[in-house]
């Protein structure tokens, strides 16, 4: 993989801008991340407080940058700036040009496809800018949102790993994908 861009971009699309979280989306991050299907999902904490969504826009996500290991956007809506959805690539504990793609989305906004358009943007992003080669996505088996957002994303349904993922205490299997850079329409 080329060298991490350690200055996160803006990528904008039809519908979206994803920048990097700042200080004026802490209280639409807590908000988000109250929904009980992000924390049945995601490895947020929970219950999630105040000083969690602090702690992500202020600290969290600056260091995964910094360091190249965590590379975490906003996506926002383009006409009224709310919070869509967190997509990151995770760039950490894998072979060379192999990345993970993670993301949430806020309930209201879910349903619309607005979540895939931020997914594809990133993913785009991620072969063009960073090199890499084979982007991988896992979730716990019954996250059907998740699935159906990388589906529309383009990324190709590849099994289940059983006993893959600790999330809250309990090891449990995930529906494993990938996107490889020919995957995407050019």
């Amino acid at each position: 993989m080329k060298t991490t861009t350690r200055t996160p971009p803006v990528l904008e699309t039809a519908r979206l801008v994803l920048r990097p979280f700042a200080e004026q989306d802490i209280e639409a991050v807590l908000a988000a991340c109250q929904d009980e299907e992000i924390q049945r999902w995601v490895p947020v904490p929970a219950p999630y407080t105040r000083a969690d969504a602090e702690m992500f826009v202020r600290e969290s996500c600056p260091a995964g940058w910094h360091d190249g290991t965590m590379l975490n956007l906003g996506s926002f809506t383009r006409d009224t700036g709310a919070l869509v959805s967190s997509v990151g690539v995770s760039t950490g504990n894998r072979q060379p040009g192999i990345a993970e793609i993670g993301y949430w989305t806020a309930r209201e906004q879910r349903g619309h496809g607005c979540t895939a358009e931020a997914v594809t943007a990133l993913s785009r992003w991620a072969f063009e800018e960073l090199g890499v080669q084979r982007l991988e996505w896992m979730t716990a088996v019954g996250n059907v949102g998740s699935r159906a957002v990388a589906r529309k994303a383009g990324y190709v349904m590849e099994g289940t790993l059983r006993s893959r993922m600790v999330h809250r205490g309990e090891r449990l299997d995930v529906w494993s994908g990938a996107l490889l850079p020919s995957d995407l329409p050019r």
